[in-house]
């Protein structure tokens, strides 16, 4: 699998795990050059509290296009230290 934005390829790895539709890859699969941390946070009820990395290719930044959970509830327990992408990523195999 794939994301990408402003047409470059910013997490590439064959072992994504797909929850409520999206794919969360591992972290370490994830272009470290394209993130930005963000002070956004917000909870789901089952997943815990996510927190947010901004996106910045080509001097354009798509805020809050990528979320993971530092430390999900046990229900989540397969997303720990694992991004999903939305906002205008663009996720393809």
């Amino acid at each position: 699998m794939r994301a990408i934005w402003n047409g470059k390829v910013i997490a590439e790895s064959d072992d994504t795990v797909v929850v409520e539709g999206n794919h969360y890859f591992p972290r370490d699969s994830v272009d470290d050059a394209v993130l930005v941390d963000s002070e956004t946070h917000t909870t789901c009820p089952w997943k815990g509290q996510a927190s947010y990395y901004s996106l910045t290719v080509d001097g354009e930044t798509n805020r809050d296009a990528a979320w993971y959970y530092p430390t999900p509830k046990r229900a989540a327990a397969q997303i720990q230290d694992r991004v999903a992408f939305w906002h205008g990523v663009t996720v393809t195999d």
